[in-house]
């Protein structure tokens, strides 16, 4: 939608004044130099009034954030320890530590993208005021829906090849402590459901938080299963799926 352009609209989109063949040959000239598919706008009247296009992929632009966002608090959470957290990832350290606590690795690219993201939804919110503000036949406020789209996209174009590179490849996973929550916790019930009910996989449950112990040592101990097939139930490739070829 954005390469259709109101060139030639004049006032309002009347076309009052405009030299004959001076859309056509501004055009060409523009697909020159851009290579992309520059083209009159159908109804020139509502390309002079209209910013839908552009705010259109400033939503866009915006929705990818959310996404970018949501992951980089993902790897923070992944990666928070590496003793008191989760860490069940651990993320390359890009400085010698935090400003208070040499030797802690901080996921410094990780906040990056996010406050990257929180400012192309900034720019995005002043691009869908900027949208809307238009009266009549004319939108007076293209000058900051382009500085704020083009912001968006260029600290967008910079930053996610740093991220990829600096943070993202580097990425290693903690196998064992992922083991240890896969082992310990009581979420375990649920796959059992099929095998010894809803009602004796929840009693099982609470007794074993109640007693902290494992789920699965609780219930060869009340001989509810025995080991092997319990092995076989719970098998983290079964559970996850990683066993099947479909």
């Amino acid at each position: 939608a954005l390469e259709e352009m109101p060139l030639g609209g004049s006032a309002a989109g009347t076309a009052l004044n405009v030299p004959s063949g001076f859309r056509d040959r501004a055009l060409a000239r523009l697909r020159e130099m851009t290579g992309w598919d520059l083209r009159p706008a159908a109804d020139l009247r509502e390309a002079m009034q209209s910013r839908y296009a552009a705010a259109a992929l400033s939503g866009a632009v915006r929705g990818l954030c959310l996404e970018l966002n949501r992951i980089a608090d993902d790897l923070r959470l992944l990666a928070s320890g590496p003793r008191t957290g989760l860490a069940e990832i651990e993320l390359p350290a890009v400085q010698p530590g935090s400003s208070i606590m040499p030797g802690k690795v901080n996921p410094v690219l990780a906040e990056c993208l996010n406050m990257v993201c929180f400012h192309v939804m900034g720019n995005d919110l002043a691009v869908a005021l900027a949208a809307q503000a238009g009266q009549l036949e004319l939108n007076v406020m293209m000058p900051v829906i382009a500085h704020d789209l083009l912001e968006s996209m260029e600290i967008l174009a910079n930053f996610l090849p740093v991220l990829a590179e600096r943070c993202v490849a580097g990425i290693r996973p903690r196998p064992e402590r992922c083991r240890g929550y896969a082992e310990e916790t009581a979420a375990l019930a649920t796959i059992l459901n099929p095998y010894i009910g809803y009602a004796r996989a929840a009693e099982v449950a609470r007794e074993a938080l109640r007693r902290g112990v494992p789920l699965r040592d609780l219930i060869v101990e009340k001989g509810i299963l025995p080991a092997e097939e319990l092995d076989r139930i719970l098998d983290p490739d079964r559970v996850t799926g990683r066993d099947r070829t479909d």
